[in-house]
């Protein structure tokens, strides 16, 4: 055998090239989350919150508030019709739409500031979505058992009490979102008189269109979504990192107390049993005991599950709780030395501090409020009930007479925001010669057109403005239209334009 032969056959065989590694999914299943009963001071808490904003949100359109004769009764409406926004006794024209830019803004930046204090205490308490799936759940418990009654319903699917009691849970969270649709078009109507239109078919396409898209939207997103919609498509959890310190009060888990887990009798571990309770609550699914998580929404219910547990246990409640992240790494540096116990424990608490609520972040978001309050509340005290528009007819620019004159057309909207009539007196400021008249409007003794004003409305009115022939004006001269106070003379509104002519 030659040595090529033998250096051949000592060659190990080529390796196979390696498989490839199948490509992860783009897309995840959701796996179902079956959120326990759980009873305590933070879930009291929660229903309080939940029957305040469900209550208001639904009972608010019955409320009545008298506006005298000729206007709407309720007391909070958007009247599409007259173009009008009415909270109780405040009304909002649509050329004042910039209050509720100012109350956006006050809504954002007081969110801004409860997170940085409290964490996402809107998320876990007051969000709609929280709100409605809290109200979901609690009819699927009633009807389906709790945690595992509802897990064994699900593994043993078509059967006569599956059909049942899934029948019942979905017509009863159809009932609660045609409610919730049927109440969200009451703000756009009234209320009493939109109710037996509704059930008669009386009421407009677009009535019914809004009721059955909120209707379908509370239902999927309350009855089929939840937890997705916090984890997914709410853009909330993205960037409130931001506004979070470590001073702000979030929900945590005190490793340095509970770790390692063990059983509740062994030696040399710490307070957590490892029971699961905190996970069980969650209605997202997560464990509080790996940190902050862009799934937490902050409603503090594995609080009370493990509260409960640690109570039963004889241990010191608190092991998970509202607390700042400032406090935890204290709590857990003055703990790290000592191994788990009673001194572990108490020498934990001994570094605990109150929370720091005036901080310069909590200075400037306050500045900011007060702020946007104080600017929105000047506008509205300088707020003016008389308004004046001007606006010129531009085809033709002018229009020459037969007798050599020139002569303009203005269309003129008054806009009175009191609910009382007003007459006022138009009067002309330009150069001399100017002539004003005011179609189908009455003059004074000084000869001065007239306008009369509707009570919290929009009267229109056609002015002409002649200059003679032989009158020498520039191409475009300033006028100012004027309306005054008949009875005392004084000018209460003013707008400016111009007269336009031939080239001199």
């Amino acid at each position: 055998m030659s040595k090529v032969e033998t250096t051949e056959r000592l060659k190990p065989p080529a390796a196979s090239p390696p498989a490839a590694s199948p490509a992860a999914p783009l897309y995840a299943n959701r796996t179902k989350v079956y959120p326990r009963q759980v009873s305590g001071p933070v879930r009291r808490a929660k229903w309080a919150v939940l029957i305040l904003c469900l209550g208001l949100y639904y009972t608010v359109p019955l409320i009545r508030w008298d506006r005298g004769p000729n206007l709407p009764d309720q007391a909070v409406l958007v009247d599409m019709t007259s173009a009008r926004l009415f909270f109780f006794w405040i009304e909002i024209w649509p050329q004042e739409v910039y209050y509720l830019t100012g109350l956006l803004v006050l809504a954002a930046i007081g969110l801004f500031a409860a997170t940085s204090l409290f964490g996402r205490v809107w998320c876990g308490f007051a969000c709609p979505q929280t709100v409605w799936t809290d109200l979901f759940m609690w009819v699927e418990r009633r009807i389906q058992g709790d945690r595992n009654a509802r897990m064994r319903l699900d593994q043993h699917p078509w059967t006569r009490e599956w059909l049942v009691k899934k029948a019942a849970t979905h017509a009863a969270w159809l009932g609660i979102a045609m409610a919730t649709g049927g109440a969200w078009i009451m703000y756009f109507n009234d209320a009493l008189e939109m109710t037996p239109r509704f059930f008669t078919g009386g009421a407009s396409p677009e009535v019914y269109f809004f009721f059955w898209m909120f209707t379908a939207t509370t239902y999927l997103l309350a009855g089929w979504a939840r937890e997705q919609v916090c984890t997914y498509m709410c853009p909330w959890p993205r960037f409130q990192a931001a506004m979070l310190d470590e001073n702000s009060l979030v929900v945590t888990y005190r490793g340095w107390r509970g770790e390692p887990r063990g059983k509740a009798k062994a030696d040399g571990v710490g307070d957590c049993v490892d029971c699961r309770a905190c996970v069980n609550v969650c209605p997202t699914g997560i464990d509080i005991r790996d940190g902050q998580q862009l799934e937490c929404i902050g409603c503090g219910l594995c609080i009370d599950a493990c509260d409960d547990v640690m109570g039963r246990l004889g241990r010191e409640r608190g092991l998970i709780a509202f607390e700042t992240l400032a406090n935890l790494a204290r709590s857990e540096a003055a703990a790290k030395p000592l191994r788990p116990g009673p001194g572990r424990h108490a020498c934990g608490m001994a570094a605990r501090t109150p929370p720091r609520f005036l901080r310069p972040r909590t200075f400037v978001y306050a500045g900011v409020l007060g702020a946007v309050v104080a600017v929105m509340l000047g506008a509205w005290l300088l707020r003016d009930t008389l308004d004046l528009a001007v606006i010129r007819e531009r085809a033709p620019l002018y229009v020459r007479l037969s007798d050599g004159a020139v002569r303009n057309a203005y269309a003129l909207k008054l806009v009175n925001k009191t609910h009382e009539a007003e007459r006022f007196a138009l009067v002309l400021d330009g150069p001399r010669g100017l002539a004003l008249l005011v179609q189908d409007a009455a003059t004074d003794a000084e000869g001065r057109p007239l306008l009369a004003t509707r009570p919290d409305g929009i009267t229109q009115w056609r002015a002409l403005v002649t200059a003679p022939a032989g009158l020498r004006l520039a191409e475009s001269s300033p006028v100012t239209f004027r309306l005054v106070d008949p009875r005392t003379g004084r000018a209460v509104e003013s707008t400016a334009s111009v007269f336009l002519g031939p080239k001199p």
